[in-house]
């Protein structure tokens, strides 16, 4: 059995958008209120607030005179997210991700709600101190006797409601094909394939920039704290929600047909983070999405019983002669087509750096070991480096 979260646009009645925006008011307060605990207790007295100490001071929040107002709405999302915050702190704690940050109001909210909190009848959705179903926008069917094991209801900063269900199914692997493929990432061509194909990259951040400037310039006429500038921010969230948007539903369908065509696919394994502080070059590599277009293979992959190679992020791709091995010493960017010096063939710099991807994730799953950086020199090729030590 495999969790997958389904996500569906809904209109909440005027009572049920009281509730929620209450609730995820809520939420916000006790995540920021045990986050500033767990940071004062460390800088002040060296010492480590856990999820339990949090949850015991959220019982005595709701006891003072000014806090009241917590128990006027569901006790889950509240425990939730302090569970988020437990594991926010694990992952930044494990190297995973940064320090927690407070959550603001301006950015939406959401709430989770477990089995407890809401109730499946009917192909409705009741959530808890609601006494009518949520008014949702089906666009797909949920899997045949499916029934949610959580649901989490966000509302964006634009004042779009969704809400995703997540349900244990079974997925079904895809039949076996006899295609494999080295996918090597870039800005131009968002990825070329071993085959020779190239997709373009469409550039969402772009087609939209023109628009975004002319909201964020309206945005910055306008005075603080008026209404009109309140309409103005919301003008600029849709924009930004819009790229959004057509950015993850370009990389679904890309994922989803590489994931369905080919058996086996090899790619780079990219330290986004750090070429994102290339000042020139860091609007573009964020707009490519190259982490998140890698993730959605993972899981993909994972679901469909497909194999995902990484390779070695040193490993010279784009500096390696395919047919003879040899490296060059340097291969600036602006260079995209190069002659071997030593075999004289002639490459396109994206599908020869996708076509070695592919060689070295065959040999990495082979050999069950990745590519060593000490392997890679400028004076022959790896074959020779692999040679020499027999």
């Amino acid at each position: 059995m495999t969790q997958k979260a389904f996500k569906y646009r809904f209109y909440p009645t005027q009572s049920q958008e009281t509730l929620l925006r209450r609730t995820m008011g809520c939420t916000r307060l006790v995540y920021n209120r045990a986050l500033a605990v767990r940071t004062e207790a460390w800088y002040n007295d060296k010492k480590r607030v856990g999820y339990s100490d949090t949850s015991a001071m959220l019982t005595e929040w709701k006891k003072e005179e000014g806090l009241d107002f917590l128990n006027k709405v569901s006790c889950v999302p509240l425990q939730q997210g302090l569970r988020h915050l437990q594991k926010a702190f694990s992952n930044f704690f494990e190297g995973r991700a940064q320090y927690p940050n407070f959550k603001k109001k301006r950015n939406g909210g959401s709430a989770e709600f477990t089995k407890s909190a809401f109730k499946f009848k009917d192909g409705q959705v009741y959530l808890a101190k609601c006494f009518e179903p949520l008014k949702i926008r089906w666009s797909r069917a949920l899997p045949s006797r499916a029934i949610p094991s959580s649901v989490t209801v966000k509302l964006s900063s634009a004042g779009r409601w969704t809400i995703s269900l997540l349900v244990d199914i079974a997925i079904d692997p895809l039949p076996k094909s006899p295609n494999q493929v080295g996918i090597d990432l870039g800005i131009t061509s968002l990825i070329a394939l071993s085959t020779g194909e190239k997709i373009a990259n469409p550039k969402g951040f772009g087609a939209k920039r023109a628009q975004l400037k002319k909201a964020q310039k309206a945005l910055s006429r306008k005075q603080k704290g008026s209404k009109n500038r309140y309409k103005a921010w919301i003008k600029v969230a849709k924009v930004h929600g819009k790229i959004s948007d057509a950015r993850k539903d370009f990389l679904h369908k890309l994922t989803t047909r590489l994931v369905r065509e080919n058996q086996t696919i090899a790619v780079e394994d990219l330290a986004v983070k750090n070429m994102v502080k290339n000042r020139k070059l860091s609007l573009s590599i964020s707009d490519a999405s190259w982490r998140e277009l890698v993730r959605q293979l993972e899981y993909k992959c994972e679901w469909y019983d497909r194999t995902l190679i990484k390779i070695d992020r040193w490993f010279p791709s784009s500096k390696r002669c395919g047919p003879c091995g040899h490296i060059v010493e340097k291969l600036p960017l602006n260079i995209r087509e190069w002659d071997c010096p030593q075999c004289g063939t002639h490459h396109d710099r994206d599908i020869n750096a996708a076509q070695n991807i592919l060689a070295a994730g065959l040999a990495v799953k082979v050999c069950g070991a990745n590519v060593r950086p000490d392997r890679h020199k400028s004076d022959g090729s790896c074959f020779e480096a692999e040679s020499s030590k027999k």
